[in-house]
């Protein structure tokens, strides 16, 4: 004959709630009342949901890895302060679909900078999706006949805060330029978008190739933004390590 803690079990497997050792849960806790067991249960199930949900948002995010503010070395990198950093880590701006965009040479921290704002923005529960823009354009050139694309630019388009990665490396054809004003401009005032790019906004027309969609892309994009120029050597070139 099954225990009452085993049919309990069964039950939680039919309704798809995670099994939970009652009998450690409740220990000491004989006096409460039925309503105070049944919070103590609900309480420790919404636990449970929540980190479910949190390492899913993380797993979805596909952030090439998380990073913080301690960790970046604001002493060698003295053109974006960390009380700059710690204003934009209050992640408010997110509710009005505010951009943010870190501008300057390879190596001096952009993308440091804007995973630390996507790690934070995790933590405080909002939904987030990291892509470089080479991948980007994979998507959206796929997206009418790969499933996977459109699943993954679904996401994208309704995030909280998405963060575009590597902008400028590589010039973009014209079928690229479009695209990637469309997915700006669909953005616009609905996401949040972190950018990084290794060219200042002067020189986006180059690697655009058009400047009428530089500006439309521009306009949308710096509306409401806030503009990090980064200057400076490169970190890891100044700090490069040999086989010794």
């Amino acid at each position: 004959m099954e225990t009452p803690s085993e049919r309990v079990g069964n039950l939680l497997e039919q309704l798809r709630l995670p099994a939970l050792d009652f009998e450690g849960l409740y220990t000491g806790k004989n006096k409460l009342t039925p309503l105070e067991i049944l919070e103590l249960f609900l309480r420790e199930e919404l636990g449970l949901k929540t980190a479910r949900q949190n390492v899913l948002r993380r797993r979805r995010a596909r952030l090439p890895t998380e990073k913080s503010l301690e960790a970046f070395d604001f002493g060698f990198q003295r053109s974006v302060s960390k009380e700059q950093m710690l204003r934009l880590s209050d992640m408010t701006w997110i509710e009005q679909a505010y951009n943010v965009c870190f501008l300057g040479p390879p190596g001096v921290g952009k993308t440091h900078l804007a995973l630390t704002l996507g790690t934070k923005a995790l933590d405080l529960g909002y939904t987030v999706a990291f892509e470089t823009l080479d991948n980007l354009m994979k998507l959206l050139k796929t997206e009418e006949i790969s499933n996977s694309s459109k699943h993954r630019l679904k996401y994208l388009r309704k995030a909280s805060l998405t963060l575009i990665d590597e902008v400028g490396f590589m010039p973009l054809s014209p079928q690229e330029a479009n695209l990637f004003f469309g997915f700006i401009s669909g953005m616009a005032e609905c996401t949040s978008l972190i950018i990084t790019s290794n060219k200042g906004f002067d020189e986006w027309a180059e690697f655009l190739g058009d400047a009428t969609i530089t500006t439309a892309i521009l306009d949308r994009l710096i509306h409401h933004c806030e503009i990090l120029n980064m200057t400076g050597n490169s970190y890891r070139l100044e700090h490069r390590k040999s086989i010794t």
